[in-house]
């Protein structure tokens, strides 16, 4: 059996192109609205929802637009975290990206998965 935690970390693989980042936002903020701590990993083609006008290029009907979901989240107490190399392979620099996301690698996703945070992949 699993130990109770308050923390969740989403890891996002999928961009603009797919409704599972909708999905996966919505799920995200479901966390902050349990109560959870929530951390957000974004990897490979989901750096593109965070790009600067990225994310109001997507909307699932009957989800909230991606923006406003993304937006709630970061209001909420989110945090966004972009993967170096995946930011870096696109050309992208922090000045490219909404405000409040940070570029860190894999291992501010690892400590918080160390110190029990659940898991949840997209």
């Amino acid at each position: 059996m699993q130990a109770s935690t308050d923390k969740l970390v989403v890891l996002i693989t999928k961009g603009i192109e797919s409704e599972l980042s909708s999905v996966a936002f919505t799920i995200a903020n479901g966390g902050i609205t349990a109560g959870l701590k929530v951390f957000v990993f974004l990897t490979s083609t989901a750096i593109d929802l965070v790009r600067k006008g990225g994310q109001r290029m997507t909307q699932v009907a009957p989800l909230d637009p991606l923006a406003t979901l993304i937006e709630d989240f970061q209001k909420r107490g989110g945090t966004i975290w972009a993967c170096p190399p995946c930011v870096k392979s696109r050309g992208y620099e922090q000045a490219d990206l909404i405000d409040g996301v940070i570029i860190v690698g894999a291992s501010a996703m690892h400590a918080q998965i160390k110190e029990g945070a659940a898991t949840l992949s997209f």
